[in-house]
C-alpha cells in the first residue's frame, strides 16, 4: 500500500532516469538520488536549507511521501552531478 506507492514512484523515476543516462554520461554527469527521511518538520527544514545554500530549489524535491515508519515522511531529489 504505502510501500507499494513509494516503490512504484521509484520504479517510474528509475525508468525516466535510465532513459536519459546516456546523455548525462556523455556530458560528464551521472544521476544522483538524494532521499531525506524523518519527521515532516525535519525534512521540510532540510529542503529549505538546501535552497538557502543554493544547492536545490524547493520545487526540485518530490512532495512529502509517507515513510514505512510511522511518523516519518520522505522526499526525493534526482540531480545530475559531475563525476571526475
Amino acid at each position: 500500500m504505502i510501500t507499494q506507492s513509494f516503490l512504484s514512484s521509484i520504479e517510474e523515476t528509475n525508468a525516466a532516469t535510465n532513459s536519459s543516462n546516456e546523455v548525462q554520461i556523455v556530458q560528464g554527469k551521472e544521476p544522483l538520488k538524494h532521499i531525506l527521511i524523518g519527521s515532516s518538520k525535519a525534512v521540510t527544514s532540510t529542503i529549505y536549507h538546501f535552497q538557502v545554500i543554493g544547492y536545490a530549489d524547493v520545487g526540485d524535491w518530490s512532495p512529502l511521501l509517507p515513510s514505512p515508519n510511522p511518523g516519518e515522511v520522505m522526499s526525493i531529489l534526482n540531480r545530475p552531478i559531475v563525476v571526475q
